[in-house]
């Protein structure tokens, strides 16, 4: 990590690290283009030049997901189901109950929680297969209660799904999972071929590629969650910030791909050459080591003046996940206003809420949590209002609708209230 002292501009620090490809948005087009043609014959094409694997049929059978069952250890499987626990009880939590509001006598206004019906799972599986992204996005789509729950995951070069994934999709009630990853997949959801179902929306992280994806999909009539792109992790660490814990933060994020970013920012130059010291002696023993080493590179320390001055940029930078070791954690938090996801204190590493801490880990990135909430859900549902008028309540308001749509020239609008009110006087109807 490159430190830097006091700086004035901080422009280029705000900055996300990105992969230089040419004609990004053009190739991903063609992709969609061709799926949304070719359907399922387009999908293997693509999934043997990426993947380097012919798949025959690309949808998981029974068998295959009680053979993968069979092949996750207990104590693994009991560490999800327990993550699972966790999920669902803070998910649960957020459920809406349907508040009916008189605005006034006579008219009454509710709205109510729906659950979208068709909803795509993208899984990535490309270094690391994130299984536990399976519990963060169809535990609360479950909970919504989604009819069809799709997850698409890239195949292994045996032209299968990685067991735990598939373990984890038949816990939380995925009802097809399909074997296809990247920007293929991200089509065939969004357009439907003969074999993956068309969906509303699609959720999940991904590279660049499938980033680009879901945003050109999205400006199709197919929603997504939010622009989720590499990984990130900013730490704010002061003098009580154990450096140990502090290195083993950032390297947790930095080991994602090499396309995370990790950040570090102190007042104190001593804790940043502390952590700079533990990161050294920690990420040779790391498996992934050459790939946080990637990582690191695009990553800072920026050593600034003050609390002040580090809430500014903090809420500059709008980090996906939020580190606050602090002696005030609790109180710094306050002041907090762009972050995916806040970790306070020394014994809240950002790895609890990844996995079984129970808020949920598909967030913002790249500066969009300045407007972008993470998965929670009230992402699996869509908000209905409904509306009821007495007769006293059409009475009430309908001169202020007549008067109101008359000033916009809208007569067809005004009379339907003007009909009404009409046929009420000439009639003996009280209620």
């Amino acid at each position: 990590m490159k430190i830097i002292e006091y700086p004035k501009n901080w422009e280029a620090l705000l900055q996300r690290p990105v992969i230089e490809t040419e004609n990004l948005e053009g190739l991903v087009k063609n992709i969609l283009s061709r799926v949304k043609e070719r359907g399922d014959a387009a999908v293997k094409e693509y999934t043997q030049k990426f993947d380097q694997v012919a798949i025959d049929n690309l949808s998981v059978s029974e068998d295959e997901i009680k053979a993968a069952i069979q092949l996750v250890p207990e104590d693994l499987k009991a560490a999800i189901q327990a993550a699972k626990k966790n999920i669902e009880t803070f998910h649960e939590s957020q459920r809406d109950s349907v508040k009916v509001v008189e605005t006034t006598s006579g008219i009454n206004c509710w709205r109510k929680s729906v659950a979208i019906d068709k909803v795509g799972l993208y899984i990535p599986a490309g270094t690391a297969p994130l299984f536990s992204t399976v519990l963060m996005l169809g535990v609360p789509a479950k909970l919504a209660g989604c009819q069809e729950i799709i997850l698409c995951s890239p195949p292994t070069q045996e032209g299968k799904i990685n067991p735990v994934i598939l373990y984890t999709a038949s816990l939380v009630g995925c009802t097809q999972i399909f074997k296809v990853g990247g920007v293929q997949a991200i089509g065939a959801m969004a357009s439907g071929t003969e074999s993956i179902p068309k969906v509303y929306k699609i959720f999940g992280p991904g590279n660049q590629y499938v980033t680009c994806a879901k945003q050109l999909v999205s400006q199709q009539g197919v929603a997504i969650d939010m622009p989720a792109g590499p990984s990130e992790l900013l730490v704010w660490a002061d003098e009580q910030a154990n450096p140990a814990f502090v290195a083993a933060d950032l390297l947790s994020q930095a080991e994602h791909g090499v396309d995370s970013q990790v950040m570090l920012v102190s007042d104190n130059m001593k804790v940043v050459e502390e952590v700079q010291s533990a990161i050294s002696q920690q990420i040779e023993r790391l498996p992934r080591k050459d790939i946080a080493k990637v990582a690191l590179q695009n990553s800072r320390a920026v050593v600034l003046q003050n609390s002040e001055e580090m809430i500014r940029f903090i809420n500059a930078y709008a980090p996906e996940h939020l580190i606050l070791n602090l002696v005030e954690a609790d109180k710094m938090a306050e002041k907090i206003t762009n972050a995916g996801s806040v970790f306070l204190g020394n014994f809240t590493p950002e790895s609890l809420g990844d996995y079984a801490s129970g808020t949920n880990h598909t967030l913002p990135t790249n500066g969009f949590a300045c407007n972008y909430s993470g998965v929670s859900l009230d992402s699996f549902v869509k908000k209905i209002t409904f509306q009821k008028a007495s007769i006293k309540g059409l009475k009430n308001i309908g001169w202020a609708v007549e008067l109101m749509a008359a000033a916009e020239e809208l007569e067809a609008h005004k009379n339907a209230v003007s009909i009404r009110l009409r046929t009420l006087k000439s009639t003996d109807i009280k209620n």
